[in-house]
């Protein structure tokens, strides 16, 4: 499995301009709160391509993107990213500020990455099927 403290080995991301902007600055609101989290999403958006949001391919994971992920215990799940607010694991809404929401953003379909839990355990995700809602695509 890939070191996931080194950014050499975790795949290529891409962001837009508008998700790079808030997510940095609810990164950087969130330090103190919760640190942990918000550095790996801080680290992520410093490793990003950042593009024009009318340029991100519609199989770029995105905030508002539902993703079809398949777990490294085999299992297929499928979720929506959303910011802290509107987070509800009961209706498959994740949040970005969470472990597994800060290493689905960005990531497109095909790609793996590896990931930590708060406990501290290790695990690998691969991106299945990305799909956008219709406010992103009309945009």
């Amino acid at each position: 499995m890939a070191d996931v403290s080194n950014p050499q080995n975790k795949p290529a991301i891409m962001v837009s301009d508008v998700d790079y902007k808030r997510l940095s600055d609810l990164a950087v609101g969130a330090l103190e709160r919760m640190p942990a989290v918000a550095e790996v999403l801080l680290a992520e958006m410093d490793r990003a391509e950042v593009v024009a949001a009318s340029t991100i391919p519609a199989n770029v994971v995105q905030m508002q993107s539902t993703v079809n992920y398949r777990s490294d215990a085999g299992e297929e799940r499928r979720v929506t990213l959303v910011y802290p607010a509107e987070a509800d694991i009961a209706q498959g809404r994740i949040s970005i500020m969470t472990p597994i929401g800060s290493a689905l953003i960005g990531l497109s379909t095909g790609q793996s990455i590896a990931w930590t839990t708060r406990d501290g355990q290790r695990h690998e995700l691969t991106v299945v099927s990305v799909e956008q809602p219709s406010t992103l695509l009309a945009g």
